[in-house]
């Protein structure tokens, strides 16, 4: 398959400025595509996942991409998708998120291949320098007021209570000087802008600016479809919120859990979508899930192949070990970062250290305070059975108490009875 075509068989295309005419242009040899990231906080998401792995598909099939990130438009805010005003972000605010997410922006592309590296763009370094005269001149003139009106997203706003200000209706005008921009100058020479369906609007902009200043119809727009549910529901929020890129917000082992948890219906598409995996490899995956759901291998290696990919082969072997942990095994190495993920999945009871220390507190006496057992009775029948486990070992003894020595990492005591019901103490 060429790429339009992976792409389609992806269900990665949504719509397409001139579908032949680019295919027909993506054979003649590589081009430069750009995927804008607003900087509305200070860390990406899930959700802008599908920007960042499409580039990396283009990149791969050798082809220059470009990740912009929006110093600009982050200032004035994209209505797209949006019921209501975003509240406008300070310089300094702004700053600071177009550094954090230039970060994000370094993982999923490689800045050091040796034909076509990738790059990172500000959209502040070109605008920031015009005048408001000058932009209403040379970008302002090219736009009809009813053509704009009749973008979704404008319409949509217009439509509603809270209506769209100037600042907002705005802010087509600025993608579409930056797809201009990044056309015309020569160190970029960018012909295909893609992006999520809702930035349909914006993009057409951009390629009717380039066709009415320049006289070209070489540039192309192309969208993949926002990722659901399938329920329809967003894509990327839990009860906690978002599931974000940063690892500090969203460790990685809770990434790791949220893609193994992909509802069963959704993880082919999701295998599609979000990993470099083959058509074979995925096909065979597939085949695999229809025969033995149960076994979820698809969403395992779901999840190995988005974590590898987003947080690096080193961050994926922790979470995979902070999972083993829930199905019985040895502690080990695992370090305490990697362990704090897995306590905050157990329920968990304060303890005071003082009843540790010394001879400490029978372990029958624990199983009762943290409710693993409703009685000593039967905590001491459950140990006599084989059930109970301290940090993963099984304890066979009733007699056995337990002391600050039992505590990893000095705090915690990790209880199990039977296969998958546990309980932390944390000892402070």
């Amino acid at each position: 398959m060429n790429l339009l075509e992976d792409l389609k068989w992806r269900g990665l295309i949504a719509d397409c400025t001139d579908e032949k005419a680019l295919s027909e242009r993506l054979a003649q040899g590589p081009l430069t595509v750009y995927c804008g990231f607003d900087p509305t906080g200070d860390s990406l998401h899930v959700g802008h996942l599908m920007g960042q792995i499409t580039l990396r598909r283009f990149q791969l099939a050798g082809h220059h991409v470009l990740a912009l990130a929006g110093g600009a438009t982050g200032m004035i805010g994209d209505p797209s998708g949006k019921s209501a005003e975003r509240n406008l972000q300070t310089p300094a605010q702004l700053a600071h998120n177009v550094t954090c997410i230039t970060s994000h922006l370094s993982r999923l592309l490689d800045f050091k291949a040796p034909t076509n590296p990738a790059r990172i763009v500000n959209n502040a370094d070109w605008t920031s320098g015009i005048s408001y005269l000058e932009f209403l001149r040379d970008v302002g003139k090219h736009f009809s007021i009813n053509v704009m009106i009749a973008k979704d997203s404008v319409r949509s706003r217009m439509e509603g209570d809270a209506g769209i200000s100037y600042t907002e209706f705005s802010y087509q005008l600025l993608q579409a000087h930056d797809f201009y921009h990044l056309h015309s100058n020569p160190n970029y020479k960018c012909e295909l802008q893609i992006g999520g369906s809702d930035q349909w609007g914006n993009i057409t902009a951009g390629t009717d600016l380039i066709r009415k200043k320049l006289g070209k119809t070489a540039a192309w727009g192309l969208t993949f479809p926002l990722i659901t549910k399938s329920d329809g529901t967003k894509f990327g929020k839990t009860e906690g919120g978002a599931v974000w890129l940063d690892p500090k917000k969203t460790s990685p082992y809770k990434f790791y859990q949220f893609f193994v948890n992909t509802e069963d219906v959704m993880v082919v598409p999701y295998l599609k979508k979000f990993t470099l995996l083959s058509r074979e490899a995925i096909e065979a995956l597939e085949t695999q899930h229809v025969a033995d759901p149960g076994r979820r291998e698809a969403h395992k290696a779901l999840a190995r192949e988005v974590t590898c990919l987003v947080h690096g082969q080193a961050a994926l072997d922790a979470a995979l070990r902070a999972s083993e942990i829930l199905f019985g095994a040895e502690i080990g190495d695992t370090s305490e970062e990697t362990f704090k993920d897995v306590v905050g999945e157990i329920p968990t009871k304060d303890f005071e250290r003082t009843k540790l220390e010394g001879a400490g507190t029978t372990l029958i006496d624990l199983l009762v305070y943290t409710g693993l057992a409703p009685s000593k009775g039967q905590a001491r029948k459950d140990i006599e059975g084989g059930g109970i486990y301290v940090n993963n070992v099984r304890e066979a003894s009733i007699t056995r108490s337990v002391a600050t020595s039992d505590l990893l990492f000095g705090k915690y005591l990790l209880l199990r009875k039977g296969k998958r019901t546990y309980a932390v103490l944390n000892v402070a």
